[in-house]
């Protein structure tokens, strides 16, 4: 029995090419189909398919002589969920905490710590995983400085009542996830982590579980669906243990 078939329209100019076009065309011969690719080779032979198929958008895909539409459309079609639908997620968080995990056992793995010695292996993974944690989250929100404050602000008590808060915190954030792996003096780095945990975590507690407010996280960026909760309290909680944990070794040296 033969492959049924579909006719592809899609956009592919020497200057643009439709990604939702290749989309399309990978999804039609996943679901078995053999795709007839017809290439629009001009933003006027564009324009003409568009005129004669009364259509606002490519590209446009074809079974069975009826037009199902775009991408979005043969999902549907093809009882998929929308690829642009978006809503609450944890994703980016797992993603990171979970590079994050790895990273600190790659370096581990290549460092002269005997896996046999559990306490020292399970301190020095904690204190990679946190370090390397801080610093990819700091990267996140200054990708888009301007983005990350205005989510911020809703709920942080002391960007509130100071916005250049807002913009300080990714860098300060950094600053102790790099002076981390860097194993600079604690007494320089712990104060900072202290500080931006406790008020990070004493505003997430007052907004999520007092105030009971639904807002999204900044905590990877301003443009994030993670939602405010338990995951940006135990960010925050990990800055405070971090702190704790420096100025713990810090005194040690002097004792």
């Amino acid at each position: 029995m033969s492959s049924p078939k579909a006719v592809l329209y899609r956009m592919h100019t020497d200057k643009h090419i439709c990604p939702f076009g290749l989309r399309s065309k990978e999804l039609l011969e996943r679901e078995g189909f053999v795709v007839e690719d017809h290439k629009l080779r001009s933003r006027e032979e564009t324009d003409k398919f568009k005129e004669k198929y009364s259509v606002d958008t490519t590209p446009q895909a074809f079974i069975a002589d009826s037009r199902v539409g775009g991408y979005e459309q043969l999902r549907i079609h093809f009882n998929m969920e929308s690829a642009g639908q978006r809503g609450i997620t944890y994703t980016p968080v797992i993603a990171i905490f979970t590079i994050s995990a790895f990273i600190a056992l790659a370096n581990l793995y290549r460092s002269d710590i005997n896996i046999t010695e559990t306490a020292v292996f399970v301190i020095r993974f904690l204190e990679l995983f946190v370090a390397i944690s801080m610093s990819i989250l700091a990267i996140q929100k200054l990708q888009d400085l301007y983005s990350f404050t205005n989510s911020f602000i809703t709920y942080d008590l002391l960007a509130m009542r100071h916005l250049r808060y807002a913009y300080i915190y990714p860098f300060a954030e950094a600053f102790v996830g790099i002076g981390m792996l860097s194993g600079i003096s604690g007494w320089l780095v712990a104060p900072v982590s202290l500080f931006i945990g406790s008020v990070g975590a004493v505003s997430v507690f007052k907004a999520v579980y007092i105030d009971k407010r639904e807002l999204k996280c900044a905590c990877v960026g301003g443009n994030s669906d993670v939602p405010l909760g338990f995951i940006s309290l135990t960010e925050n909680l990990f800055m405070i243990m971090a702190g704790v944990w420096m100025l713990f070794n810090a005194v040690s040296l002097y004792t």
